[in-house]
Formats: structure tokens, C-alpha cells, sequence
């Protein structure tokens, strides 16, 4: 045991001994305005072809939301080289597989295959994206709508808890911001899209001046850079889309909410506007969240779930977007307790927290912690793919990842007191008691708004 304490006491923290990140690229931009980024790593013979459309569901309106991501069942549905169906099929057919996601900022696509598949998975990517009108029809467009709205009833509505991400949206936002509404969108606005509505919102977004293209894994850069030219150079070219600049959103006050649900247990959600993505104190909101929830030492785990053993489960997570991000708090209650219980134990850690500055070995644990996850995620091409968009959609330089790993590294304890000091403040907060139906007792707090109103 002296060995072991000796061993991990002599190797120190983590980051203390960083080496420097090396993920070589090669970048350029086709005539129609189409960002291109090549990575080359021949560790395993695949290939991760990743295509980021700034074109999530902030990009919508109100009265119109949903678009982005209904996009992502539709374009899966055919183009005009590739039939209904085939899109799926020709991939698995060469062991490829791919998948899409949508968020409030972008969209994404992604392929994974074996690198001879290269050629087909760029053909794929391309036909969707110049000439995807040409395949749709409003009968396909009613076919998708349908299934995002049974999409929204199982993930949302049916869901026990499913309409807190609603709820919560709507309560910390304004109408007119562009988080306001679910990524899923409303079933009115679902149901009130046109045809027109929907080829409209492709054809300003999904252009090539609004998306990045990163192809990673085995392949041979200038080999690769000829097909890309082959397949994206007949793509239209869009019009450049501007920035959004939408009116700084916060909480003036607390406010509490609460939310009785077909659920077996209550839960206890508390949030706050923290720090856009990238901006200073993103980075030591995610520290705070792994320092109260991070593993069965963490703050809160510790208290809550182990030593009172008043709460099944509890989580802390910084959503880290680009118009501003959301810190949320999410705990559990064990049956027979109630969430002012919990509320109190995470009030108390949370005022510890703003007085009194962790343990740098505290500290040097969550930072270690982050920075392994974030290299074990490195081995992956696809990983490596998808971060070398989202750093070049965030900053102009896809090779942002020893800047973004510095942010971590920089941290020392007097910042975590301040980040928690200046966020995660008692009067400018949303507390969502989510409680069994017609147990509103189990609640926490007074003067409380009701859902459903």
C-alpha cells in the first residue's frame, strides 16, 4: 500500500506532464466556397468522412422549429443519384455505417468505413448535398414528418421526465431567442410546415459557404483532395449565411417551477446561464460538474448518494453552446425523501464551494479525469473527425486542440471558486421540482409555478 500511495503521490497531476497534441491537417476550399480538412492516420484502415452544416435549431423561427433536424431523417431518404433506401444499403454492403445528429448550433452527418470505401462515401455525401431537391417530394416530406413527430411523443411526451428539456427551454430563454424552443421542434409547427417551407430552409442552409467537410482515417491527402474535387465541384455554391446575433439571455431572479409528471420518483433540476462554448469559464464549469458529480469521491455522489444515501442518482453537467450555455444540476430523490432534502445538501456544497477553494489534489483528480477522457477519445478517427469540424466552426482553426486542452490545464483552485461565485449565483436560477402526480408535497421550495398551467 506505501508502494502504491508513493507511486501515485511521485507521478503528480496529469496535465503536468502534457506533451503536445499533434493532429496534422491539410485545409482547403473549393470554388463553390466548401471548406475541406484532411487528416491522415493510418492506425487502422478506415475512414471517417464528417460533413458540420451550421444549421441547427437555432437557425429556425418561431412558428416554424423542427426543420433541422426533420433534415436529418429526410436526408437519409434519397437524392438524385442514390435511391430511396440505397443510401444505407451500398454502405453496409462495404462494412461502412454512418449516422447524423442534430443540436441548437449544427448539424452533423458521419460515415465510418473500411478506407477503400472512401470514393462511395464521399459520392454519398456529395448527392445529398447539391442535389437532394431534385429527389424530394412532398409525399416523402409528410413520410419524415410523421415519424419525427412519433419521434417527439415517444422521446418527449411518453417519456417519464421527457418534457423537462421543454420546459426548461422555455423557462430560461425568451420567446424570440433561438433556444427557446426544443431541437425537436413543436408538433403545430410540425404540422403547419409547407413543402415550400421545407426545400426553402435546405436550400438557404445546407449550402456549401455553411458547411465544413473532414475526411480522417487512412487515406493518402492528395489522392483524397481529387475525389473531393471529383464528387463536391458540381455542388452548387449558396450564398454565405450571417452570424446570428441574438440578445443576451439571463435569469433576473430566481425562479422556481413545478412540474407533476407519470413518474415514480421526484427529481430535482436546478440551472444556470453559464459561459458561451470556448468562452473564459466554460472550461472551469465543466471542472465544477466533475468536483460534484464526477465518480463515488465527488462532492455531491459522496453526500447525497453514499453517505445519506437520500438520493438514487445525481448528475452535474456545463451544455456548452455557442449563444451561451446552460449548467444544470440533476438529482434524484431516494423513495421516501423529498427534493428540499436534496436541495439543501447541494445548497450547502454549492456555498462551500464559492468560500472555500478546493484541494489542488481535488482539483489535479477532475482535471486528470477530463484530459484522459479527452485523449482516449483521440484514438478514434471519427473523433478526431468530428472535433476538427467543430474547432474550425468555432474558432477558424480545426487545430484547436492543445489550446482547448491548455484551458483545463491553466486551472487552479482560487478559478473554481470564482466560476461558482459568478454563475452559479442563488438569485439568478431556475429550480424544476419534476414530482409523482398529486405529490406536490415532495416538492422544494415555495411560491412555485405550476405545469401543466
Amino acid at each position: 500500500m506505501k508502494r502504491l500511495l508513493f507511486l501515485l503521490l511521485a507521478a503528480g497531476p496529469l496535465y503536468a506532464q502534457a506533451t503536445r497534441i499533434e493532429v496534422p491537417h491539410t485545409r482547403f476550399t473549393l470554388p463553390n466556397g466548401l471548406t475541406v480538412i484532411l487528416h491522415e492516420d493510418h492506425t487502422t484502415p478506415t475512414v471517417a468522412v464528417n460533413i458540420w452544416y451550421h444549421a441547427g435549431s437555432a437557425r429556425e423561427k418561431p412558428g416554424r422549429t423542427g426543420f433541422a433536424h426533420l433534415f436529418e431523417h429526410i436526408m437519409f431518404e434519397g437524392s438524385r443519384g442514390v435511391p430511396e433506401g440505397m443510401f444505407d444499403t451500398w454502405l453496409e454492403s462495404v462494412g461502412g455505417d454512418n449516422n447524423a445528429s442534430t443540436s441548437e448550433d449544427r448539424t452533423n452527418y458521419f460515415i465510418n468505413a473500411p478506407n477503400n470505401a472512401t470514393e462511395l462515401a464521399l459520392f454519398l455525401e456529395s448527392d445529398r448535398m447539391g442535389f437532394l431537391v431534385p429527389a424530394m417530394s412532398p409525399e416523402k416530406v409528410d413520410g419524415q414528418r410523421d415519424v419525427v413527430k412519433n419521434e417527439r411523443r415517444q422521446g418527449l411526451e411518453n417519456q417519464p421526465y421527457g418534457m423537462v428539456e421543454v420546459i426548461m427551454s422555455e423557462s430560461m430563454y425568451p420567446p424570440e431567442h433561438p433556444y427557446h424552443w426544443p431541437v425537436i421542434g413543436y408538433m403545430d409547427d410540425l404540422t403547419a410546415a409547407s413543402y415550400q417551407d421545407v426545400v426553402d430552409f435546405f436550400q438557404k442552409y445546407y449550402s456549401t459557404r455553411n458547411a465544413s467537410l473532414c475526411i480522417a482515417g487512412a487515406i493518402d491527402p492528395a489522392a483524397t483532395k481529387a475525389l473531393v474535387e471529383k464528387w463536391f465541384s458540381d455542388v452548387p455554391g449558396g450564398a454565405p449565411v450571417p452570424p446570428m446575433a441574438p440578445a443576451h439571455a439571463s435569469l433576473e431572479s430566481e425562479r422556481r417551477l413545478l412540474y407533476q409528471d407519470n413518474v415514480q420518483l421526484p427529481r430535482l433540476y436546478m440551472a444556470w446561464h453559464s459561459p458561451a462554448v470556448l468562452r473564459p469559464g466554460d472550461a472551469e464549469m465543466d471542472i465544477v460538474a466533475s468536483l460534484l458529480t464526477q465518480g463515488r469521491n465527488s462532492r455531491l455522489y459522496k453526500r447525497l448518494v453514499y453517505d445519506l444515501q437520500i438520493a438514487q442518482n445525481v448528475m452535474a453537467y456545463q451544455r456548452s453552446m455557442e449563444l451561451g450555455s446552460v449548467f444544470t444540476i440533476i438529482a434524484t430523490a431516494r423513495a421516501g425523501h423529498t427534493l428540499a432534502e436534496l436541495e439543501r445538501v447541494i445548497q450547502e456544497e454549492l456555498t462551500r464551494l464559492k468560500s472555500e477553494a478546493p484541494a489542488r489534489r481535488e482539483l489535479d483528480r477532475a482535471v486528470n479525469q477530463y484530459e484522459t477522457a479527452y485523449l482516449a477519445g483521440l484514438e478514434n478517427p471519427g473523433q478526431k473527425a468530428d472535433l476538427l469540424n467543430a474547432y474550425y466552426l468555432r474558432t477558424g482553426n480545426p487545430d484547436y486542440f492543445n489550446e482547448d486542452l491548455s484551458r483545463y490545464r491553466a486551472i487552479d483552485p482560487g478559478d473554481v471558486c470564482a466560476a461558482v461565485t459568478t454563475h452559479l449565483r442563488d438569485d439568478a436560477r431556475l429550480v424544476l421540482s419534476v414530482v409523482p402526480k398529486g405529490k406536490g408535497d415532495l416538492a422544494s421550495g415555495q411560491g412555485k409555478e405550476v405545469f401543466p398551467k
